[in-house]
């Protein structure tokens, strides 16, 4: 249920039905919105539950929430959600673009590229420090030491750091250097890494599951949000499908569809979803057009010789023709990038 409180309802009213609700053995999630305040009630409801709330101080109503995904619904927090990390801001009107490489490899080449796409406009920098492979015999990361040369770069750059943690045993060793904690496709559905991220401070960016529905993205989310952390952006990355000319499927019908079912921000990756270089700058303008909230895209100073992903990254010069594109879109739609 969600308990929406009156325009002038005061503090002290909101807090007085925080613990009401929890009295009722409730958990409570505040969301602070333009306007008003709602109280989101979640979990099982008993006998006159929602009357007991509708008599509190300062209660305009009490409504239930259809949604299977209660907190990361639009009928908890009807206007969108920004998220704001360091250098990077995401969704309500601003586009944030996120790009790096899919490993780092060595801190010359993350510095490198961290100064180049930020010149032509990034406003965080990815990276993968612990890469989970399909084989065993893949390069699997550089771990801790990735995470101080992302560290490294950021304080060169001022650029937010985005990269992947795999394992709850992690989560607390990268979210010291890191300022967006990824939650790669293979773990979506992964829900005690959901819920150690969730008891975090720091943002998420959870990725779709190659063969997840969006609900079952949502309600990953939910996990997440659930435990308490609000900083949670979704990633559309592309699905498995019958086709074979691209990596993955690509759905940019997800962006429209999730924004009016969620209020978290939307980022699409064009790199893993078509995993065709040539492919990525056209599905990031469309994804731009689509209506996403930003942008994670794979850039190294010599994709050839990069040690994982190099068939669908760009090189500066293609990042900063994608870029320019971009801009061209987002102009027209008059969203900030």
């Amino acid at each position: 249920m969600i308990v929406v409180m009156q325009k002038d309802a005061s503090q002290e009213h909101i807090q007085h039905m925080v613990e009401r609700v929890e009295k009722l053995g409730l958990k409570s999630h505040v969301i602070n919105g333009t306007e008003r305040t709602v109280i989101a009630a979640i979990g099982e409801k008993r006998e006159y539950t929602r009357e007991s709330l509708e008599s509190g101080p300062g209660v305009a109503e009490v409504v239930p929430i259809l949604a299977p995904y209660k907190v990361a619904s639009r009928e908890v927090k009807p206007e969108p959600t920004q998220i704001q990390v360091g250098s990077l801001t995401v969704g309500a009107g601003t586009l944030g673009v996120i790009a790096g490489p899919c490993s780092v490899e060595s801190e010359t080449q993350i510095i490198e590229t961290a100064k180049a796409v930020k010149a032509a406009g990034a406003t965080g920098l990815r990276g993968g420090a612990f890469k989970p492979r399909t084989s065993p015999y893949s390069f699997q990361g550089l771990k801790e030491q990735g995470l101080k040369f992302l560290a490294a770069a950021r304080e060169e750059t001022g650029l937010a750091i985005v990269t992947e943690v795999v394992s709850t045993d992690d989560v607390e060793l990268v979210s010291r250097y890191a300022d967006v904690l990824q939650i790669g496709a293979r773990n979506m559905q992964n829900y005690r890494l959901l819920e150690a991220v969730g008891n975090t401070n720091s943002t998420i960016l959870l990725k779709r599951g190659a063969s997840a529905t969006i609900e079952e993205l949502l309600l990953a989310a939910e996990y997440i949000l659930n435990e308490g952390n609000p900083q949670v952006m979704l990633c559309e990355r592309g699905i498995r499908t019958f086709e074979s000319h691209t990596r993955f499927t690509l759905p940019l019908a997800s962006v429209a569809y999730l924004q009016n079912k969620t209020h978290l921000p939307v980022v699409i990756d064009p790199s893993h979803g078509t995993g065709h270089t040539y492919l990525v700058p056209s599905m990031a303008a469309a994804a731009v057009a689509a209506g996403a909230d930003g942008l994670i895209l794979e850039v190294h100073p010599d994709p050839e010789c990069a040690l994982s992903d190099g068939y669908q990254t760009l090189d500066f010069t293609q990042f900063e023709e994608t870029m320019d594109r971009c801009r061209k879109v987002a102009a027209a739609l008059e969203v900030n990038l």
